[in-house]
C-alpha cells in the first residue's frame, strides 16, 4: 500500500477485501443488507455480521432436515420467510457447542449467542421493514442473558509497579538486552494507554503527526471512522518525547513511515505485537491478576471516575457513545460514591 495512505485508510481496504470474500459464501440477498447498512455501520462491524451470518447458513444447510437437499447459496429471499423462531432457537442452542466441517469445535457463551442472534435480527430487520419478508421470527427469540463479570483493574500500587517493570526490565541476561533496545517505546506505549485510556487499535493507529506536544493532546481515530482529539498529562509527555526523539532516528520499512510505534521489522506495530508487549510486563509485574491493554483502560477509567465523579466526562473522554455503557462499567464505585453520602449531610448539629 501507498505510503501515504493512513493505517486508518489501510485498515479499511483491508476489511473491504475480508468482506467481499465472506459475502461470496453467503446467499445473494444478502448483498443487498450489506449495502444497505453501509453508510451506518464500521467495517469491522459488517465483518462480524458477515462471519455470523455464515455460520448460521452453514447451519441451516447441514443441520436443518428441510434445508439439507437445497442449495442455500442460490435461495432467494424468500428463504427467509421459510425460517421460524423455533429453527433460530434450535440454532442458538447448537452454538453452544458445534464443531466445523474442517472438524475444529467451537463453543459460545452468552455474549456470542448474543452476537450471532443479533447479526440474525439485524438481517431481519433491514429485509422486514422494506416489506420483502411476511414476518421477523428472529424478534420473537429472547435475547441470552449477560451476566456481568468482575471487571480486572490495577490499584495504584500495581499501576507503579508495572510501570518500573516496564522501565527497568526484568528476566535473564538476553531479555535485559531486548529490554534496552526497547524499553522507551515500551515505556511511551504503556504509560499512554494508561494515561488516557485509549483503546489499543487507537494508540497502534497513531502517526507521529498525530502527537500534538504544544496542547499536549493526541488525534486519535475511533471505532465508526470518527476523529477525537484526547489530552494527556506530564508523565504522559515525558514517556512520548523521550520516545518520540528516538523514533525520528530510525528508519521505518517503506510504507510505514509514518507509524508512531514500531515494530522490531521496522513496521506499525500490530495489535497483536502490543497485546503480547503488555502481557509480557504485566506477567513479571502483577502476576495475580490477567492484565490486557482493555484492563490498562479500565484503570484509566476507573481513577479518573474516581478523581471527578463525573460519569459524563469519563464516556467522553473514553469516547463511549452512550453513557449507560460507562456506568455499567463503574457501577460499583458509583454504589461507593453513594453510600459515601450517608454521613455527609447532618439533620441535627451535634452539642
Amino acid at each position: 500500500m501507498a505510503a501515504n495512505e493512513s493505517y486508518h485508510k489501510q485498515q479499511n481496504i483491508k476489511n473491504e477485501k475480508k468482506l467481499r470474500e465472506l459475502r461470496a459464501s453467503l446467499p445473494s440477498f444478502c448483498e443487498r443488507f450489506f449495502r444497505g447498512i453501509e453508510p451506518t455501520t464500521a467495517s469491522r462491524t459488517r465483518i462480524a455480521y458477515a462471519t455470523d451470518l455464515k455460520v448460521f447458513f452453514t447451519y441451516l444447510q447441514t443441520q436443518v432436515p428441510k434445508f439439507q437437499s437445497r442449495n442455500i447459496l442460490t435461495e432467494d429471499i424468500t428463504l427467509l420467510n421459510e425460517i421460524t423462531c423455533y429453527d433460530i432457537e434450535d440454532y442458538l442452542d447448537y452454538l453452544k457447542l458445534y464443531t466445523n466441517a474442517e472438524g475444529v469445535t467451537f463453543t459460545n457463551d452468552e455474549n456470542g449467542l448474543k452476537r450471532k442472534l443479533s447479526a440474525l435480527r439485524s438481517l431481519y430487520r433491514y429485509f422486514y421493514f422494506r416489506h420483502e419478508i411476511d414476518g421477523n421470527p428472529a424478534s420473537q427469540v429472547a435475547v441470552p442473558k449477560i451476566h456481568e463479570k468482575a471487571i480486572v483493574r490495577l490499584d495504584e500500587n500495581e499501576t507503579a509497579e508495572l510501570l518500573d517493570t516496564v522501565e527497568y526490565g526484568c528476566g535473564s541476561e538476553h531479555q535485559q538486552v531486548f529490554h534496552e533496545k526497547n524499553k522507551e517505546r515500551d515505556l511511551a506505549l504503556v504509560t499512554l494507554l494508561l494515561g488516557t485510556g485509549i483503546r489499543i487499535s487507537e494508540c497502534i493507529g497513531l502517526d507521529l503527526n498525530d502527537v500534538d506536544f504544544d496542547n499536549d493532546r493526541i488525534k486519535v481515530t475511533r471505532k465508526g471512522g470518527n476523529e477525537a482529539y484526547v489530552y494527556f498529562g506530564d508523565e504522559v509527555r515525558e514517556a512520548l518525547l523521550e520516545y518520540h526523539r528516538k523514533r525520528c532516528s530510525l528508519t521505518a520499512a517503506t510504507g510505514h513511515e509514518n507509524a508512531l510505534f514500531l515494530s522490531n521489522r521496522m513496521t506499525r506495530m500490530t495489535v497483536r505485537n502490543a497485546e503480547i508487549l503488555v502481557k509480557k510486563y504485566a506477567k513479571s509485574a502483577v502476576s495475580l491478576k490477567k492484565i490486557t491493554p482493555h484492563k490498562l483502560r479500565s484503570t484509566y477509567g476507573t481513577q479518573l471516575y474516581k478523581e471527578t465523579g463525573d460519569i459524563y466526562l469519563v464516556a467522553d473522554v473514553l469516547g463511549h457513545k452512550d453513557v449507560n455503557t460507562t456506568r455499567r462499567h463503574y457501577a460499583a464505585i458509583e454504589e461507593e460514591r453513594r453510600r459515601s453520602a450517608k454521613d455527609k449531610v447532618k439533620l441535627r448539629k451535634e452539642d
